[in-house]
């Protein structure tokens, strides 16, 4: 991949901006010349000679970055810390996951067209378009008072997510030096660190005041980002691939991909929630939607591999289809149990080991950090090693194999023992995440970085959301045969409850994390001895549940293993022997493969 860069150099002299990439391989996460140059000046390979002064314009249109990125985050982050305070007060308990997978269908649906809309009306309005959804979405889930409606919420937030995740990536590398681009979007990355407690701070928003106070916080957090962005973030307009008109851009958008793919996906994920759960597996309820969604989702592929003019994803892109095919099911695994890690443990850190806002906060404080520190390292190693992706990835899947799948010892009466297995899950899932979307862009052209870059968002947005859906009817099926046994038992034994519609309520009430409320049930209510008999039959019952889930990921972790090993060699794309014995060009060779190991660095925003 660098190869061809410095071919270019090497046969243009400076002369970058003559090379203009189609509209649909435009990099979202690069930028050209022209576009630096508002910022900066002209600098050689190695980023010498650049204007490195940091002005307060310039400061402050990266600070405007900070927020959006940041914006992008928090919303799932957050609000998906305290469901049982959201399903409390305006219902749908019966449908709450929805707000977590619309927020992730609709940021992957949204990640292929950010160049085509950037070259059409320019990143700065793009960046704006999204904070702007962002804070609509969090209006609307403020104010909603049906689960409906807050779902509808999050599916604005989320596309306005996607949109400023992979833009505020690109304006920060526009506004860098090249040298120091990696330590920019380092910078950049690291500003979500104080959300990485992001349940604790959920938890005592919910528990102290109002869960609408976290929509409110996102939608004005959001909002400064809005505002920083409109009054300091000023780029030159896109030189937009081959000099297209905005209606030429518009008709080379594969408007048919994104129909098939979006209406595929959600057909698909409809059926796969509604299974087992509210419908037999084998109503119409249930496989119409999983069919024709899967049917769907194949003729995407169709669509795309041969019939698409201009396709999302150019079929250039596959140019080492075993490390392509490979990474990206790696990535997909590595979704699925980032996302019920991030989801299930809030959770399951207030239904097995107590209800305090505090204390559950302070359990899910371990994953976001140790998920950021794996991230870094293998970044890390995979930079000094350089071309160990087979063993990195090995050795990361294990980790995240062997962490996820000891969650499943997790008791009431063990709390101490899940801290170090918390942060080994998170150290695997974090090592995967990162070198996983770095290997793709390495192994591609350098004008698909940024589509390849997207590929990956979107592959692992999918895997997630699929993997929290199979985990969560997984969960479902297993906590009622589980209640039934622990709670009923203990209400027969010690309260002399034999009514089913009774030990029923109370199976539903514990199901939804609904505990206040069983203290008002005919039989418990008065019975405080008998009331806690019960709540603590619900944790044992929640944690012979849960441990099915992490069963489960074993299976997921071990194809994520399988793959990884049979993993090519990427070390033949970064390394350049020709120039070894030259020592004048193969310093001018380094200093580009250091530009470009920079560039690369950006892509792990993505995996925050």
């Amino acid at each position: 991949m660098v190869s061809t860069q410095l071919d270019a150099h090497e046969g243009s002299g400076q002369n970058s901006e003559s090379e203009k990439p189609t509209h649909v391989e435009t990099e979202h996460a690069a930028v050209t010349y022209q576009e630096k140059n508002a910022f900066q000046a002209h600098a050689d390979e190695s980023g010498e000679g650049q204007n490195t002064k940091m002005t307060k314009r310039r400061f402050m249109a990266l600070v405007s970055q900070a927020f959006l990125w940041t914006g992008s985050q928090i919303p799932v982050y957050l609000f998906g810390g305290v469901p049982p305070y959201i399903y409390a007060d305006i219902g749908g308990h019966d449908r709450w996951t929805w707000f977590v997978l619309a927020n992730l269908l609709s940021l992957a649906a949204v990640c292929p067209f950010v160049g085509s809309l950037s070259d059409m009306f320019g990143r700065r309005y793009v960046a704006l378009s999204g904070a702007s959804f962002i804070v609509l979405g969090m209006i609307v889930c403020s104010t909603a008072h049906t689960m409906n409606v807050f779902i509808g919420g999050m599916v604005l937030a989320g596309v306005g997510a996607g949109i400023n995740e992979l833009t505020a990536l690109a304006a920060t590398s526009e506004m860098a030096p090249t040298a120091q681009r990696g330590k920019y979007v380092s910078i950049l990355i690291f500003t979500i660190v104080p959300f990485c407690p992001s349940v604790l701070w959920a938890q005592l928003i919910a528990a102290h005041s109002t869960w609408r106070y976290i929509g409110l916080f996102c939608a004005l957090w959001a909002f400064v980002g809005l505002v920083l962005t409109a009054l300091f973030y000023f780029p030159p307009p896109r030189v937009n691939s081959e000099g297209l008109t905005r209606g030429e851009i518009l008709k080379r958008i594969d408007f048919v991909g994104g129909f098939l793919s979006i209406s595929g996906m959600i057909l698909f994920m409809a059926g796969l929630q509604w299974g087992g759960y509210m419908y037999s597996w084998k109503s119409a309820h249930v496989l119409v939607p999983l069919i024709l969604g899967a049917a769907l989702v194949v003729l995407f592929v169709i669509w795309e591999g041969f019939f698409a003019p201009y396709p999302m994803f150019p079929r250039r892109i596959n140019q080492a289809p075993r490390i392509l095919t490979l990474t990206l099911i790696i990535t997909f695994i590595s979704g699925a149990n980032f996302f019920s890690i991030l989801m299930f443990w809030p959770t399951q850190a207030f239904n097995v080991y107590g209800h305090d806002p505090v204390q559950v906060g302070i359990r899910g404080i371990p994953v976001g950090f140790s998920i950021m520190a794996g991230a870094c390292i293998v970044l890390w190693l995979l930079s000094v090693f350089r071309g160990a992706n087979r063993s990195l990835m090995v050795i990361s899947s294990i980790l995240m194999t062997a962490g996820c799948g000891a969650m499943s010892v997790a008791r009431p009466d063990n709390m101490s023992t899940l801290w170090g297995i918390l942060v080994l899950a998170g150290l695997g899932i974090g090592g995967i995440v990162v070198p996983a979307s770095i290997i793709t862009t390495i192994i591609c052209p350098d004008d698909l970085i940024a589509t390849i870059a997207a590929l990956t968002l979107s592959i692992r947005v999918i895997g997630g959301s699929i993997g929290y859906t199979i985990y969560y009817n997984v969960l479902v099926a297993k906590f009622t045969s589980a209640a039934i046994h622990y709670i009923g038992g203990a209400m027969v034994k010690y309260g002399n409850i034999t009514s089913t519609e009774v030990i029923g309520e109370v199976i539903g009430l514990t199901s939804i994390s609904l505990l206040d409320e069983i203290a008002e049930v005919p039989g418990i209510a008065g019975n405080e001895a008998l009331y806690k008999i019960v709540i603590q039959a619900g944790q044992i019952a929640y944690a012979e549940a849960y441990k099915w889930v992490y069963y489960v990921s074993i299976a997921f972790g071990a194809v994520s293993v399988l793959a990884s090993l049979f993993l090519g060699d990427i070390a033949s794309y970064i390394t350049f022997p020709k120039y070894q014995h030259d020592s004048q060009e193969f310093e001018r060779w380094r200093g580009v493969r250091m530009s470009c190991e920079h560039s690369l660095a950006e892509i792990i925003t993505e995996n925050n």
